[in-house]
């Protein structure tokens, strides 16, 4: 971890170790940039991208959160990223990690997260013409 921590000094946020798993939590703006260092650091397999949403009245609201593998080590490393309330948008990283492609596109449709670049940015699991995102907590319980 001092190694990002050298690399990437202004990116990162936050860094916890729990049960022996790292996460790291990082500015939107760099997430490229270390994803393209960390697959060059051995970190070839992203095994799930996920979307949380921490509440209406918080600020950051949403968050991205990346759960990557180095398959020859067994190392595994969760990478979150905080979004605002207003417009939550964060860069694809379909061009670095292929797998990423569904992942972002399912982020998308439950939780309106837009992941800028996307080679094919469209809803997943909700029908064409669906209005809302049904994991947001401010979605209605009942739907529309």
């Amino acid at each position: 971890m001092e190694e990002l921590r050298e690399k990437f000094p202004e990116a990162l946020e936050e860094h916890a170790t729990h049960l022996g798993e790292e996460t790291i939590t990082v500015k939107k703006e760099y997430i490229l940039s270390l994803c393209n260092y960390l697959k060059s650091q051995g970190y070839n397999f992203l095994s799930d991208i996920s979307g949380v949403d921490l509440g209406v009245d918080k600020n950051p609201r949403f968050q991205v959160i990346y759960h990557i593998t180095t398959v020859p080590a067994g190392k595994r490393l969760r990478v979150k990223v905080n979004l605002p309330p207003d417009n939550p948008s964060i860069d694809s990283v379909t061009t670095i990690w292929k797998s990423a492609d569904w992942f972002e596109r399912e982020v998308f449709d439950l939780f309106g997260v837009t992941f800028l670049n996307h080679p094919n940015l469209t809803r997943i699991l909700t029908p064409d013409g669906f209005e809302g995102y049904p994991l947001r907590k401010d979605y209605p319980l009942r739907g529309r």
